[in-house]
């Protein structure tokens, strides 16, 4: 058995930041809250300015400054900070050994602290922000070990991993399971057994992961081989939004009536979980402990080496577009899935998604800003003077000694709308023909008021609520007391009027159209496959009469895509992975407020199942 580099570290007590304004109508809103969606929140008011924070991380490691990312710009000790130089994924790892198991120990605290130099509460896997690397290799079993140490439940779900015949460890709270208990640890226990590449790792409880909960996961195997002879080094790039307040004081007042539409929009950006905030944007009397002494990300490169950089957008809402001044970036991997190269100035990471490029450094031994620009377009205001979207970290060759530099941005226009790389111009290395459907299904996505007049997300007529009891908790007891309901095939009634339900009894080929009635733009994520994509739109409807004549040969598969404001996405998946998956827009805000669906897959397997003690015993707490 070997064991993982992740050390439980206990944290105390919950602390509380700065004392919350009590919303016009918050007893309305609370009790509608915790009634219909039973999310323990506090009660508070959506600050009406929002933003994001700064780190420091060494390419590559042998150029990495000791512990620089521990340490504010006047060089005090902030033991909070992660030493994200260990997302410098080590070069000489074995990719072809033998299966084995990796055991992990995750504590899940609340601490305070201050990413970008504003103090707040934040939730950290074993103490620190943002949460330690997961490496495994394909076929490992793996045993994680998660200890609750918050006043909440909480859950970790391992985007991007398939779960298969785990389903109960996808870690999708009121689909796959009750959330762990304060006080309580809850092992997670599955193998890797089909895919490898780019993940990450965050809660799954509510808006937990909005507040920091949040690391990365990589699967590697054999196949990798081939693609190492193309870089040198092999990094992790962690981006995210920031607020600063916690994502539950923020909740109540974007529910509330007449807020329609009125996500809360970031305060600030993060790469390695660090960013430099200017306290003078917000007035003396805010409320908010910022210092001016925290730093951006810097990274130490070497010239003419190659980087691999695996991006992750681990953030509630915003969409990036990164690039680094003076340097061209290669595609090489979309959400896990191998490319064949594709060059550009700029790559859009929309929220949830992982994206790997290389990086040539083949300019002048010089500093360079590495920019990950938050797309104000997508938000229903710029949150000026708080929110500076252009989200910077600082690449510089060794040995220069020249001062923060002056670079500048590529002079093609930035895009306005929020949307992904063209999946035509991503096609997969690894050649996989969609095969024909079975099946399908036409869903609408919309928000709308909803009871108690709160404003809420829906796909057709339906708007989701956590249930009690998890969906696939009952969909083993259904099955196994052989009730029909559960065993249809289609639209399910089986589990309430809350659970958009679609049921696949066998292996089937499913095809999803799905039209966007909404002004935003949607990154939807399935949970337990990856689905190609057949065709996409950004206006008008999807045109049946060209059914027929869709790309069937290699098109894009991937696990989560941008669906765009009134536009649509035609999807295909095959539906063998057995469980109850979910379907859903990863905009924290949205999933929240309504916005997901749920495949039940594979009941002839299923109905065999029993369910493993320790995840049932998760519902008696």
């Amino acid at each position: 058995m070997q064991t993982g580099e992740l050390q439980a570290s206990p944290i105390g007590k919950r602390k509380y930041g700065r004392p919350l304004l009590l919303l016009v109508g918050a007893a309305i809103v609370f009790v509608a809250l915790a009634l219909g969606l039973g999310l323990g929140l506090g009660l508070g008011l959506k600050h009406h300015h929002h933003a994001a924070s700064s780190s420091t991380s060494g390419l590559p490691p042998s150029s990495n400054p000791a512990n620089v990312s521990s340490t504010t710009a006047t060089g005090a000790v902030q033991s909070w900070r992660r030493d994200t130089a260990e997302y410098n994924l080590d070069m000489n790892w074995d990719m072809n050994a033998a299966p084995t198991t990796r055991v992990f120990n995750l504590t899940v605290s609340e601490i305070q602290a201050a990413p970008d130099g504003v103090l707040r509460p934040v939730l950290v896997f074993n103490g620190q922000f943002p949460g330690p690397v997961i490496e495994v290799n394909r076929g490992d079993r793996v045993l994680v070990n998660v200890t609750n140490e918050l006043a909440n439940v909480t859950t970790v779900h391992w985007h991007g991993l398939y779960q298969n015949g785990t389903n109960w460890m996808d870690g999708t709270a009121g689909i796959t399971q009750c959330g762990i208990p304060p006080g309580t640890s809850f092992l997670y226990n599955f193998t890797v057994d089909r895919e490898y590449g780019t993940y990450w790792y965050h809660s799954h409880e509510s808006t937990q992961y909005t507040d920091g909960l949040v690391g990365p996961f990589i699967v590697h195997a054999p196949e990798e081989a081939s693609l190492r002879k193309d870089y040198d080094f092999d990094q992790i790039i962690l981006l995210q939004d920031w607020y600063h307040d916690l994502s539950t004081a923020l909740l109540p007042g974007y529910l509330a009536s007449g807020n329609e539409n009125a996500e809360p929009v970031p305060d600030n950006g993060l790469i390695q979980g660090t960013n430099f905030f200017n306290c003078s944007s917000y007035g003396a009397d805010s409320g908010y402990n910022c210092q001016n002494n925290s730093t951006q990300a810097t990274f130490v490169v070497a010239q003419n080496k190659r980087y691999r950089l695996r991006m992750i957008n681990t953030g509630a809402f915003g969409e990036f577009q990164v690039s680094v001044d003076n340097h061209t970036l290669s595609v090489i991997e979309a959400d896990a899935t191998l490319v064949q190269p594709v060059t550009v100035n700029r790559v859009p990471i929309a929220v949830a998604q992982r994206y790997s490029v290389i990086l040539h450094t083949n300019q002048t031994a010089t500093n360079y800003w590495f920019r990950a620009q938050m797309n104000t377009y997508c938000f229903t205001s710029n949150n000026a003077p708080v929110l500076d979207p252009d989200v910077r970290a600082l690449l510089t060759y060794t040995n220069t000694t020249d001062e923060p530099t002056h670079s500048a941005d590529w002079a093609t226009a930035l895009e306005l709308q929020c949307q992904d790389l063209s999946s035509s111009d991503l096609v997969p290395l690894v050649p996989e023909a969609a095969p024909s459907p079975d099946q399908t299904f036409v869903v609408d996505v919309s928000f709308q008021i909803g009871a108690y007049a709160l404003d809420k997300a829906y796909i057709n007529s339906t708007t989701w609520v956590p249930s009690k009891i998890p969906t696939v908790n009952q969909a083993i007891s259904g099955l196994h007391a052989d009730n029909s309901t559960f065993n249809a095939n289609g639209l399910s009634s089986a589990f309430g009027p809350s659970q958009f339900v679609i049921s696949v009894p066998e292996i089937q080929v499913i095809d999803v159209l799905v039209n966007s009635l909404d002004e935003g733009a949607h990154p939807f994520h399935l949970h337990g496959h990856k689905f190609w994509i057949m065709a996409s739109g950004s206006s008008g409807v999807f045109d049946w009469s060209t059914y027929q004549d869709l790309n069937t040969t290699n098109p894009m598969k991937r696990d989560t895509m941008t669906i765009d404001a009134y536009g649509w996405a035609l999807i295909r998946f095959v539906a063998d992975n057995p469980g109850l998956w979910a379907f859903h827009c990863h905009i924290s805000w949205h999933m929240e407020a309504g916005l997901l669906m749920q495949f039940q897959t594979r009941n002839d397997l299923m109905k065999d199942w029993t369910l493993p003690s320790d995840v049932a015993a998760l519902c008696n707490g």
